[in-house]
């Protein structure tokens, strides 16, 4: 083992891992902890588990054969099942593209004051396209460093609310290994649907396998593949365990502070502090229910406005991050599937223009509402696209004919 080569390796697990990371993640985390508390722990750390099997299974295609998942599809499949599969991960990449925009709109919103309204924070985040293209031009390593820098922050601001609400410790270590779900009806069945729908993104193993082709590896040399598996797979622990701990932190922040609380709980604290959102929370006895816009204003109410900025701005880089998942993959799945080579400009521009159309019409005619209810359809749109990624990495992995003497044999 080598630290240096686990150094040289290091990138494309992160710039994957930032898919588990984005709003929609975020939001499943913060409703699965307001609905069911503590008790779907396990079920986060069991999507994870499995998602790391499968970008495993993705990374070790891109690394044995040389080609990403998309272009192994376009050898191995006929013509018209390579187009349906290329246009529901399409779907799925909007889905995602969606959620960063949904995202950070709320987050620039909140972060002034709603001085910014939810559609001219729609527009603003068109600017990602520009800020990504700039730093794409100096090099895969330098654009790593970037989102490395973004996890660091989401890392810094959920810790930060972590330690400002205290979480049960004992409870969080139940709701980790114990299995079960006590007392739990259809809200926190459908949580926990929606976790494994947030966590696992089709397109990610697209991404994963086209991103691991970034390093140098001599493929006739049966022991240099092996070594590069090796520390793909090492490095992608790290990086996803990176992720589950913020993932951990917001889910168990707001099954500690908002746990079974009523509107009129909170609304009765967000009076009580001169909030000027007290008006979201009506004073009756129904079970609270937040989303990400919400949820950064309960935590203002009760811990504070430093907890609402932190917040956001732990929202703000998870959507800007998000940004590179959608664009990369959109990228690699056009060029292998249809074997037809965009520029990048070209590329972003056609995904954020068909990602911010619906969301712009939502924010400008509706509420916030609708616009964060957006992310729930998201998140099940995810959990339909997902055999349209498992079916062919599965598959290929466990090819002698694809894989020669790395076949996965299951």
């Amino acid at each position: 083992f080598s630290f240096r080569k686990l150094w040289a390796f290091t990138g494309p697990g992160f710039l994957m891992s930032i898919a588990y990371l984005d709003p929609g993640n975020i939001e499943s985390d913060l409703q699965s902890g307001a609905v069911a508390g503590f008790k779907l722990l396990w079920v986060l750390m069991l999507a994870t588990i499995i998602g790391l099997l499968l970008q495993r299974l993705a990374a070790r295609l891109g690394v044995v054969t040389g080609l990403h998942l998309a272009e192994v599809c376009n050898r191995q499949y006929q013509k018209a099942p390579r187009i349906i599969l290329w246009l529901m991960v399409e779907l799925a990449i909007i889905g995602s593209d969606m959620q960063e925009v949904i995202g950070s709109a709320i987050a620039i919103n909140l972060l002034s004051v709603g001085k910014i309204p939810l559609w001219g924070g729609v527009l603003i985040t068109i600017a990602d396209t520009f800020v990504f293209l700039f730093l794409d031009k100096y090099g895969l390593r330098k654009l790593e460093a970037f989102f490395g820098f973004l996890i660091t922050i989401m890392a810094l601001t959920f810790g930060y609310e972590y330690i400002t609400v205290k979480p049960d410790q004992k409870k969080l270590l139940q709701g980790l290994f114990i299995p079960y779900c006590q007392d739990c009806g259809t809200p926190q069945l459908e949580q926990a649907v929606g976790i494994v729908g947030a966590v696992i993104m089709p397109h990610n193993m697209y991404l994963h396998s086209a991103l691991v082709k970034s390093r140098q590896v001599n493929r006739a040399n049966k022991r240099e593949v092996q070594e590069a598996n090796k520390y793909f797979f090492i490095e992608s622990c790290i990086a996803l365990f990176v992720s589950f701990i913020i993932n951990i932190f917001v889910v168990t922040v707001f099954a500690e502070a908002f746990f079974e609380k009523t509107n009129a709980d909170v609304n009765a604290v967000c009076v009580n502090t001169s909030s000027p959102h007290s008006a979201l929370f009506p004073n009756n006895n129904e079970t609270l229910e937040v989303d990400i816009y919400k949820g950064g204003v309960v935590l203002g109410c009760y811990f504070g406005p430093a907890a609402l900025y932190i917040w956001a701005i732990g929202i703000l880089a998870a959507g800007q991050s998000s940004t590179m998942t959608g664009t990369y993959s959109g990228q690699f799945v056009m060029e292998g599937f249809l074997n037809l080579r965009w520029s990048r400009f070209a590329r972003v521009l056609l995904t954020r223009s068909i990602a911010i159309t619906p969301t712009l019409l939502v924010a400008i005619f509706q509420d916030v509402e609708h616009l964060t209810g957006m992310n729930d359809f998201l998140n099940v749109l995810m959990s339909l696209q997902l055999p349209f990624a498992l079916i062919p990495v599965l598959t290929f992995t466990s090819l002698p004919s694809v894989m020669n003497d790395f076949a996965n044999g299951l």
